[in-house]
C-alpha cells in the first residue's frame, strides 16, 4: 500500500488541475474509466460536475471508486 498520495496532473473542460491520490485510488480510477470506455479526463470532468462545493474532487474521485466496488460487491 502506497504510504502518501500522489500528485497527477487532469485536465477538466480544458483547464488543467492536479489532484492527489494514493496509487490504488489511481489504478482503480483507470480501470474504471477503461471498462466504460472514456479517457481519465472525462470521467474525472463527470465526478467534477457531479460534486458539491463542499467536497474536493480528490475526495470525489475516491468516494465514487469506493461506492463503485460497493456496487459490484452486491450483484
Amino acid at each position: 500500500m502506497s504510504e502518501r498520495p500522489k500528485k497527477r496532473s487532469l485536465t477538466l473542460r480544458g483547464h488543467r488541475t492536479s489532484v492527489s491520490l494514493e496509487d490504488e485510488f489511481w489504478t482503480a480510477f483507470r480501470a474504471i474509466a477503461e471498462d466504460r470506455g472514456l479517457p481519465i479526463n472525462v470521467l474525472a470532468a463527470q465526478i467534477d460536475e457531479g460534486r458539491g462545493t463542499d467536497i474536493g474532487l480528490a475526495s470525489a474521485i475516491r468516494l465514487f471508486v469506493l461506492r463503485h466496488y460497493q456496487r459490484l460487491a452486491q450483484i
